[in-house]
């Protein structure tokens, strides 16, 4: 094939072939454009979220069993939250010296003004006279004084502005039990756990 006839397989400006060629790179260039603008405002969508209205934190240790195991993630609601009887919560790692982790889980036993009572006799806690139904706890309690002379509260009424907590895992839990916990000031609750995130097969509301 001579010279000539190779130029001339070439498509030249003007030529539809060389304009339909230009017209899909610029349509290329284009979508990418757009997906990474879509990309980009996921990624600060999401970061505003977890920023302003929630959050993920590891479980860390076995206080929250059979609830919640170490390791998990969870999403936490964070912002316009106040803490509720019944509700998982999140406590920052400034709650207290004796308590290990960069977030402590817990479950709200009692808000302020209700009081609290823990018979360990008998394996119940009452709140404002009435002993709640825990199905949730790993199994019945055992008096943690018997080994650790800290673990002594047993009868409370919670401070104003301040919330009760337990483990679900009773027997294996540094909680509001200890008196260098006691209660928590509701300022060093980071928020409510609603979701589990990992592992996969775990996946769902809480």
């Amino acid at each position: 094939m001579s010279e000539e006839t190779e130029k001339r397989q070439v498509p030249e400006e003007g030529d539809p072939a060389r304009d339909g060629m230009a017209k899909e790179e610029s349509g290329l260039k284009v979508n990418l454009f757009y997906w990474l603008q879509a990309l980009v405002v996921a990624l600060v969508a999401l970061t505003v979220v977890f920023t302003f209205f929630g959050r993920i934190v590891v479980v860390v240790g076995q206080s929250m069993e059979p609830t919640l195991s170490n390791g998990e993630l969870l999403i936490i609601q964070s912002v316009g939250y106040e803490p509720r009887q019944g509700d998982i919560v999140v406590l920052n790692k400034y709650t207290s010296s004796v308590l290990d982790g960069d977030a402590i889980v817990k479950r709200c036993i009692a808000t302020e003004g209700q009081t609290v009572e823990i018979d360990y006799v008998t394996g119940t806690v009452t709140v404002d006279g009435v002993v709640l139904d825990e199905p949730y706890i790993k199994e019945a309690m055992r008096d943690p004084g018997l080994v650790n002379s800290n673990m002594t509260i047993t009868s409370v009424t919670v401070p104003e502005g301040s919330i009760f907590v337990l483990g679900d895992n009773r027997n294996n839990s540094t909680d509001s039990r200890h008196v260098q916990v006691g209660t928590i000031d509701e300022r060093y609750v980071l928020g409510k756990a609603v979701l589990v995130l990992f592992p996969l097969d775990r996946i769902g509301p809480i």
